[in-house]
Parts: C-alpha cells; structure tokens; sequence
C-alpha cells in the first residue's frame, strides 16, 4: 500500500496505524509525480489518497493516472471532500473517502473495506 500525503506528520500518523494493525506499507509519496513514479515501480494494491499534494496536479489527478496505467485503486483521506471532487474523482473508481481530521481507528476499518472490495472485484 502506498501512502500519498504532503503533511509529514500526518503521513507517519496513517503508516503507523497502517503498520499497527498488519498491512504493509510500500512507501509515502508528497507529490503527484512520487505518487505516479512509486506506483509504476511497485504496483500497490491500494493508495490512501490525500486530495493536497506538493507540485502541480493534486491526489485525483494522481487517482486517475494510476487507474488508468495501472487499475490501482485509492481511498482519499482528505479534509476537501465536495460533491464537485466527487465527481472529478469517480473515472478513478475510489473505494472510499474519509474525512481529516479522522480517528486512526476509522482509517484503519476503512482501509480494511477497501481490501475487502478489491477481494470481491
């Protein structure tokens, strides 16, 4: 799984509640480009998304270029959810959105839902 999140704190906040409850984590991404550039070379089976990224382009963006490259999927943990993102995002077919701040416990179960919605496809 990789992580894409600008916020340093943040990101070590999600991997370690990541790391803490058994899944395995590829590595963290800022920016689009890290995001796109580690999922070309390590395939994840999931991106948790956030929406601000560094540098041009923002996490849909990402979202669709992974999706269309490579089919991998992302649940977006963002604090800038709207019915407008929402509809940019879905070409990408997220499994999930969960909103920041957010308890690690619910990243967690979200993540968890995710998988199990990779498992069923």
């Amino acid at each position: 799984m990789l992580i894409a999140e600008d916020d340093h704190l943040v990101s070590v906040e999600i991997e370690a509640a990541l790391l803490d409850a058994g899944f395995e984590v590829t590595g963290v991404a800022i920016s689009v480009e890290e995001a796109i550039e580690h999922a070309r070379r390590q395939i994840p089976d999931l991106v948790v998304m956030d929406i601000r990224l560094v540098g041009d382009g923002d996490g849909v963006d990402a979202a669709l270029e992974l999706f269309r490259e490579h089919g991998i999927r992302c649940l977006f943990a963002t604090a800038h959810i709207d019915s407008a993102m929402r509809r940019r995002a879905e070409p990408a077919r997220p499994l999930g959105w969960i909103a920041k701040p957010y308890d690690p416990r619910l990243l967690v179960k979200a993540v968890e839902r995710a998988f199990h919605a990779l498992e069923r496809e």
